[in-house]
């Protein structure tokens, strides 16, 4: 770490934290760090091939801050320059140099090339596993739309060719699938898969269970998972809503369909937990909207969002 600034030091020496420096603390001491950077190394250019490189705990954690506040390259470089907590989580100080935002997309794109997104994931999925926090009781799935950009007004003149369009409801959607696998005790994601909007649900099911879990649990789009090929063989207890139209009949009789009712409901709590993760990932760290183009680019985004997720 540089040298600290006369305002850095003020700055540390102050009475009250705010949000930002409670969450940023709390990020740098949850997150295994060193593990993350053993898994860039190989791939990180080293000291004395041309200008000397900044630090790998520095742009690994940039980069976390850059998907967590969803921050364009210019935008994270002009932050570590006025907002002092996010300079010091990276480790920098106005004494010394600090990455411009060439450098941050260069570091960014080698995490897209060498996708090492999903090698983060499971790096974090692995040392839970040897902290004692297994994945075994039961998965909750499900998916969630991402909208892309759907105008035409850009330089190719056409949208994203690797995103699409689906209707849900009334309402017509334009962009990507993230598709989850949630434990049902401590509700951590231990699986996701993205895809464009237009895949059904169904079709990544065998990419979301570990084969460890007692039951799965799903909503309706899931209806006949367990006659397909990939899940047939599998000793799983499915848990799968019923269509809605078939619960609004049967509630217009409650009394007879008490039940089955009752069995609905319960299904229901226990599904409940997959939706926070899409909590945190559209209403905490903004990712309403797809910020790249491209699957890759935003499965490599995904991959650092979902794995800071909670539910």
């Amino acid at each position: 770490m540089n040298q600290l600034s006369f305002a850095d030091t003020e700055f540390t020496s102050k009475r009250r934290k705010t949000r930002k420096e409670l969450f940023l603390g709390r990020m740098g001491e949850l997150i295994p760090w060193q593990k993350l950077e053993a898994q860039i190394v190989p791939f990180y250019p080293k000291a004395g091939n041309g200008r000397r490189p900044y630090p790998l705990a520095t742009m690994l954690r940039i980069h976390f801050m850059q998907n967590w506040y969803n921050m364009s390259d210019p935008a994270m470089e002009d932050a570590r320059y006025e907002i002092t907590s996010m300079r010091l989580f990276s480790g920098l100080s106005l004494e010394g140099a600090i990455p411009d935002h060439t450098t941050i997309m260069n570091f960014r794109h080698l995490l897209e090339k060498h996708k090492i997104g999903r090698k983060l994931f499971k790096e974090v999925n692995k040392w839970l596993s040897d902290s004692g926090i297994h994945f075994k009781e039961g998965t909750i799935v499900d998916a969630t739309i991402i909208e892309a950009a759907s105008s035409t007004k850009n330089k190719s003149n056409a949208r994203d060719p690797e995103m699409h369009q689906t209707k849900k409801g009334n309402q017509w959607f334009f962009g990507l699938k993230a598709h989850i696998g949630v434990d049902a005790k401590r509700g951590l994601v231990h699986s996701f898969t993205t895809t464009p909007a237009n895949d059904r649900d169904l079709n990544q099911i065998h990419e979301l269970i570990h084969g460890d879990e007692s039951f799965v649990s799903a909503d309706s789009g899931y209806r006949g998972v367990e006659k397909r090929e990939e899940t047939k063989g599998k000793k799983l207890d499915w848990l799968i809503a019923e269509m809605p139209s078939k619960i609004r009949a049967w509630k217009k009789r409650p009394r007879i369909n008490k039940n089955p009712i009752r069995t609905e409901y319960l299904k229901a709590s226990i599904r409940a937990k997959v939706e926070h993760p899409f909590r945190i990932l559209k209403c905490q760290f903004g990712f309403r909207k797809v910020v790249y183009k491209g699957l890759s680019k935003n499965d490599n985004k995904l991959a650092v969002l979902i794995r800071s997720a909670r539910g």
